[in-house]
């Protein structure tokens, strides 16, 4: 779903991050032991060639994927797409997964939504699929109040989006405005299809699977045709491969940027550890409380909210992500900042990697 976020203004050092955690258990958050494992997700980590996964051989690892990136990248999807595919079905197998990442423009001026828009189309063993995700101009998550007035015109655009997006694909999804949300249905019911990223108003994403691995290329090929930049970044994710097929991959485009991004095994207190290792770009982040906010606010919703630590370039961030905002939005920053103890801003993700 989409969530509200605040990150702290300035960087913690290591030692802060543990006072950090003494904070949060006089608060009464319930902050996580700093010498118990949990999992930490590393991020845009870069690489020179796959072998480089083996310095963490000393934490358990899940959902290791290798992600190409194409900056500043003109030629043809169609092409490049084409080489990804034919490269996956060669080595294909159940826990393979393969997809690419292109932006694409809505045509008309939206009030509501970034007319940059991404798709993802991506294949598997038994099928391939097309995702689409839009970028909304500022979010309204579940439960926030709005102005009654809003409401149509947040409808009416995240229909007509969804539609343009339907209609270029030529998908047999049917939009419609049911209890004051948008509403996806499959006309095929017997293909899997998926609606995520909600807000106030419906979903920002779907997704649409087929039997057909080649069924996708085509239809993506001329959604990635409306992009107007004169250039775009792409992003092609390989998960499931051994290193000798990863490197396989790699011939395709030569001078592709590689990153790793994955799931560790870890205590907090290896945190500096891992972040030697990712160097000045790679990312981390984990979780170290997670609480609900009626206890605090009782007068106001209950939101649920996550505390995390980022850290990039051996300096920390706190970060916390709310589903909805307990409190308007010009009281939230001044409640974070008395709840931590530290200056915060407020910094919504991207909804794009």
């Amino acid at each position: 779903m989409r969530e509200q976020r605040w990150e702290s203004r300035h960087s913690l050092s290591f030692p802060q991050v543990l006072d950090l955690l003494d904070h949060l258990h006089t608060r009464n958050l319930r902050p996580v032991d700093p010498d118990k494992e949990g999992i930490c997700y590393i991020e845009e980590w870069p690489v020179p060639s796959p072998g480089a996964i083996q310095r963490l051989d000393q934490w358990p690892l899940e959902d290791v994927t290798m992600i190409h990136v194409l900056d500043d990248w003109k030629d043809d999807f169609f092409l490049l797409a084409g080489r990804y595919h034919s490269t996956f079905q060669c080595h294909q197998s159940v826990s393979a997964y393969c997809s690419i990442s292109h932006p694409w423009h809505l045509s008309g001026h939206l009030a509501t939504l970034q007319p940059l828009a991404m798709f993802w189309v991506g294949f598997r063993h038994t099928h391939s699929f097309i995702r689409v995700r839009f970028h909304t101009a500022t979010i309204i998550a579940q439960g926030e109040p709005y102005a009654p007035h809003q409401r149509p015109v947040w409808l009416e655009e995240r229909q007509a989006a969804f539609r343009e997006a339907i209609d270029l694909l030529d998908l047999p999804i049917d939009v419609s405005i049911q209890k004051n949300r948008v509403t996806l249905r499959n006309i095929h019911e017997e293909v899997p299809f998926f609606c995520s990223w909600p807000d106030a108003f419906g979903p920002c994403q779907f997704e649409f699977n087929s039997s057909d691995p080649f069924a996708f290329l085509v239809p993506a090929s001329g959604l990635a045709s409306t992009n107007r930049l004169p250039a775009a970044t792409v992003r092609i994710y390989l998960t499931g491969f051994s290193r000798e097929t990863l490197n396989e991959f790699k011939t395709i485009e030569p001078g592709v940027r590689t990153v790793y991004r994955c799931s560790a095994h870890t205590c907090l207190t290896d945190l500096p550890a891992l972040l030697d290792i990712m160097g000045k770009d790679g990312r981390l982040y984990t979780t170290v409380s997670e609480f609900r906010t009626q206890a605090m606010l009782p007068d106001h919703p209950d939101a649920a909210a996550i505390v995390g630590i980022m850290g990039t370039d051996n300096h920390y961030q706190l970060e916390v992500r709310l589903n909805m905002m307990p409190l308007p939005m010009t009281a939230m920053t001044a409640w974070l900042e008395e709840l931590f103890g530290y200056p915060m801003t407020y910094a919504p993700l991207s909804p794009f990697p």
